[in-house]
């Protein structure tokens, strides 16, 4: 799940500027569990934006908003509607399949900070950094890029101290947490496997995948 926390209104607003007929745009999903577009979400921006002079001439609420067809389907009432700006209440990726579908200013009302786990409601663990190479069978399925504080990938820094991480003492350190895990897999010999630094270089951003073509 995509982990997403609201933008401070008035960064919002100054974002907005002159514009007077807003749209808004929430996303059912990930937005929603983490309560920052949903229903309740987006009327609540909607009476804010009303009390402040703005008129909100339109809303949608794609299933996922960064599904490019349901969002696509969406943006016709908007356009229809003349809104000379959009508020976008998803991630990141949200907000950007709106805009490249449409010639209206599109802003953020959240700022998206990570793919997580969902702990129980209301509470998400970030997970992964979605690096693209992913190490979780030598580590026992702990994530060094996301729970080291400096995604270390071969080995402890040495900072920790009682089993705490240097940078935030209030994590644990991740490599203290996958000589554990790997302890009680029986697999403690793949701590002596080196696990090369993530070569960024060899990915072109943005990426790509068409799991329609034919594989060779």
């Amino acid at each position: 799940m995509i982990i997403s926390e609201k933008k401070p209104i008035e960064e919002l607003m100054l974002m907005l500027g002159d514009a007077k007929k807003i749209a808004l745009v929430g996303c059912a999903s990930c937005a929603t569990a983490c309560s920052v577009g949903g229903e309740k979400e987006m009327a609540e921006l909607k009476e804010y934006l009303e009390a402040n002079g703005k008129e909100v001439v339109a809303t949608a609420y794609p299933g996922e908003c960064c599904h490019k067809l349901l969002v696509k389907k969406e943006l016709k009432a908007i356009k229809a509607a003349g809104a000379e700006a959009i508020v976008g209440m998803s991630c990141g990726d949200g907000v950007g399949t709106v805009a490249e579908q449409i010639d209206i200013p599109v802003y953020p009302a959240n700022n998206t900070l990570f793919l997580g786990q969902v702990e129980r409601v209301g509470m998400f663990n970030e997970a992964c950094r979605m690096c693209g190479d992913c190490v979780l069978g030598y580590t026992g399925g702990v994530c060094p890029m996301t729970k080291c504080a400096k995604s270390l990938t071969s080995g402890p820094c040495g900072g920790q101290k009682n089993g705490k991480c240097e940078v935030n003492p209030e994590n644990d350190c991740a490599w203290i947490m996958i000589y554990k895990k790997l302890e009680s897999l029986g697999q403690l010999e793949k701590l002596d496997m080196l696990i090369e630094p993530k070569g960024h270089a060899a990915y072109s951003y943005p990426r790509k995948i068409n799991t329609r073509e034919v594989k060779k």
